[in-house]
């Protein structure tokens, strides 16, 4: 492996093309359901069409790619320059939805997206400065949190991806995810070192071939449609601005600026560099400049996907130029709906599979991180409990909010946010409250002294 000359951190290590692109590939593949997710659920729910939701899916990739080439190469002020592959945030689905159904519809969203991640832009150098409030018993929870809250979303996978379908959770699709996940197994096993790091690629290649074979598998339509189309400029008309609907984006902009944090710390610790508060407030203004981007081309707010954080772990993998090819690659899906079709045909099992592993593999990031702590200290010990109990409330009961007011529900309803706030703040309260206390009480000790002399 070569480097980039006048560099030294794991995150510089240059693979050559090829390979940068066969690992890029992976990430793509990893994360792209979950960057076709939100545009889906939100043009149904607000009543677009067919065409209209292929073209939203299509802005989602271009300008997906867009981020994420943005955040890895990065230019100055812009760029965590760390291996963290951009996609549309899940956090805003439900605000959006709201926002869409009412009087102001699909325009209002765009509207409330552009002028919130303005109001981002400006506070996330001040956003940063919080990165001294998270110390490994942080980092740990939110990290091990992250992957928990992903397991349910490759057991959706695993079981067929649409609880609506009639072979939901067959036995044919409980099967293809097995058998996914054992060649993952076994190339992991006894393969080269070259094959174990695409060990992840080559699972979701062998588990569609095999479900091909056996008839699961629908490739008609991926010729259907037009092969190349380049995202239209305001294709869904002027953004419009309702101060409601921009308020209720804010708050989803304060949880994006949480978890794109939370994934920085993560990727960091995985990779071996630091991330200072210089780094983060970059990654998080190249975040929100991708969003303030995004309505223009019709789609949402941008934000760091967890999954791809575990990817880089599994993998050892930890060149950004890898993540950037990844980025080049949603360009292109961006580019070519007919890639994207074809890319959109690989069964949910398959990925649920490989999904198992690679979102598992996160949470043990997440366990190794807080094996740094010191659990002698009961205050530790309670900060892990708590955090990650308060984090797991909204993956078991997506209701628990639900009497609570709406700016509550968005900011709580991820697992990731909730840990992340929940462990900041029993941090502060435990170790940064008492060393307060203690040079308080040192400085009254010492004016006694001086004051009996």
């Amino acid at each position: 492996m070569s480097k980039v000359k006048g560099f030294s951190s794991p995150e510089d290590e240059y693979l050559g093309l090829g390979k940068s692109f066969a690992y890029g590939l992976q990430h793509v593949l990893t994360m792209y359901g979950g960057i076709v997710a939100p545009p889906l659920i939100v043009g149904t729910a607000v009543g677009l069409n067919a065409s209209q939701i292929g073209m939203l899916i299509t802005a989602s990739l271009f300008v997906g790619g867009l981020a994420t080439l943005l955040q890895t190469i990065g230019v100055k002020w812009f760029g965590v320059k760390l291996p963290l592959v951009q996609g549309v945030s899940f956090a805003g689905v439900a605000t959006m939805i709201a926002i869409g159904t009412s009087s102001g519809g699909f325009q209002a969203i765009l509207g409330a997206v552009f002028a919130s991640a303005i109001v981002g832009l400006i506070i996330a150098p001040f956003f940063a400065r919080i990165v001294r409030f998270f110390p490994p018993v942080v980092t740990g929870c939110v990290i091990t949190i992250i992957g928990l809250s992903l397991l349910p979303v490759a057991l959706r996978w695993v079981m067929g991806g649409n609880n609506k379908a009639p072979n939901w959770g067959s036995l044919e699709n409980l099967g293809l995810a097995a058998m996914t996940l054992l060649i993952l197994l076994l190339l992991s096993k006894f393969g080269s070192v070259a094959i174990r790091r695409l060990a992840v690629l080559s699972s979701i290649v062998l588990g569609t071939l095999f479900a091909y074979l056996l008839g699961f598998c629908d490739f008609s339509k991926v010729t259907t449609g037009s092969w190349m189309a380049f995202p239209s400029v305001l294709e869904f008309g002027m953004p419009t601005f309702e101060l409601p609907a921009i308020i209720a984006m804010c708050i989803v902009m304060i949880v994006t600026l949480t978890e794109t944090t939370a994934d920085i710390l993560a990727v960091s610790e995985i990779v071996g560099t630091e991330a200072d508060q210089k780094r983060i407030a970059n990654g998080l203004r190249a975040d929100m400049l991708s969003s303030a981007v995004a309505p223009f081309f019709g789609t949402f707010m941008q934000s760091a996907f967890a999954q791809n954080v575990g990817l880089v772990a599994i993998t050892g993998i930890k060149s950004r130029f890898v993540v950037a090819a990844g980025g080049a690659i949603l360009v292109l899906l961006g580019l070519l709906p007919i890639m994207g079709r074809f890319v959109a045909a690989i069964p949910t099992p398959v990925l649920g599979g490989a999904g198992l592993v690679l979102f598992g593999t996160v949470a043990a990031s997440g366990i190794r991180t807080l094996a740094q702590v010191d659990f002698r200290e009961q205050k530790n010990l309670i900060i892990v409990a708590v955090a990650i109990s308060a984090g797991m409330i909204p993956i078991i009961s997506a209701d628990f909010f639900m009497h609570f007011p709406k700016w509550v529900q968005t900011l709580f309803h991820s697992g990731i946010s909730t840990t992340c706030i929940v462990a900041v703040f029993l941090n502060i309260f435990f170790n940064h409250f008492a060393v307060e206390r203690k040079a308080t009480a040192v400085k009254k000790t010492t004016d006694d002294i001086t004051s009996s002399h």
